[in-house]
């Protein structure tokens, strides 16, 4: 009878050992002050400074969804973790929240160090776009359970913010005005969709597009944008947010209102920004109704 082993079951211990020596370097170059101890531990540790008077901490989790069928199309996984942060640094910073630390999740059927190191590079590059630390993670191979060459991605953000500050739309008034932050693209919501308008063969996504002025694939990969730094220059400025929404999955529709008080609504002027040419492609060709583009995409505002 043949000895059985856990490499003989599908799992790789060194290849996993490999992966972390080799991200190391990289979750290292994120570190702030607060942390303690080093990424490899069964738990990850955070100081909370005590500068803070009413510390209120805030988390975020997400995914990146089917954004990640278009990098095993394109074979490029060096932008997908900067998806990931993005989608819950984003989240809870609309609240007011310094991102402090992040955790991620990598679910694979075999792992493959090379695409694994470029996916936590990547998350490792949000993490440093967003001031927070790669603090830990998570690598699970599961034979049988995800296709060769397929992976999937979760994480979650914790931040924090004075109990005082939190941007919680209470003092909305009527004549504030509304600041839309330009977005990347299509970021990591609708893709569903995305890919019933495209084709995802290799020939739609080299195609290349004057109104791009790159190709489908290109335009569509790029990863979402982190606005840490941006909202942080507003209030360095001076400026008093009262509200804030992250336009992700749901768009305009349903994202504007969640920043709202009973009673308030905000009026946007679709001719006050240009609408990016990734959205117009995407509504010509797929025949899709000006609402429905509202209600799913962030059609040039990330925020």
């Amino acid at each position: 009878m043949t000895q059985l082993s856990y490499a003989a079951a599908g799992v790789s211990i060194d290849n996993g050992d490999e992966l972390v020596d080799r991200i190391k370097p990289a979750a290292k170059r994120t570190m702030i002050p607060g942390v303690l101890g080093s990424i490899g531990g069964f738990g990850a540790l955070f100081e909370i400074s005590k500068d803070y008077k009413n510390p209120v901490l805030v988390s975020g989790t997400d995914g990146v969804g089917t954004k990640l069928m278009l990098a095993f199309q394109l074979n490029r996984h060096d932008t997908v973790g900067q998806d990931l942060v993005a989608m819950s640094v984003n989240d809870i910073l609309v609240q007011g929240a310094k991102s402090l630390f992040f955790l991620d999740y990598f679910g694979c059927g075999k792992l493959d160090v090379d695409t694994a190191e470029r996916v936590v590079k990547g998350i490792a590059h949000g993490c440093e776009l967003a001031g927070c630390a790669l603090i830990g993670g998570e690598t699970a191979e599961m034979p049988g359970m995800y296709p060769d060459g397929e992976y999937d991605l979760a994480g979650f953000a914790v931040g924090i913010v004075e109990k005082d500050e939190i941007i919680d739309g209470k003092s909305i008034k009527p004549g504030d005005v509304v600041i839309g932050l330009a977005s990347s693209g299509v970021h990591s919501n609708g893709f569903s969709l995305v890919r019933k308008v495209f084709e995802m063969t290799k020939e739609s996504l080299d195609t290349y597009y004057d109104e791009l002025g790159t190709t489908l694939g290109e335009a569509l990969i790029a990863p979402t944008k982190i606005y840490v730094k941006a909202l942080k220059s507003i209030k360095d400025e001076g400026v008093k947010i009262h509200a804030c929404s992250h336009i992700t999955g749901g768009g305009f529709y349903e994202n504007v209102p969640r920043m709202l008080k009973e009673g308030t609504r905000a009026v946007i002027e679709k001719d006050s920004y240009p609408v990016l040419p990734i959205f117009k492609l995407l509504a010509k060709t797929g025949d899709i109704e000006e609402k429905m583009m509202y209600n799913t995409y962030n059609m040039g505002l990330g925020m």
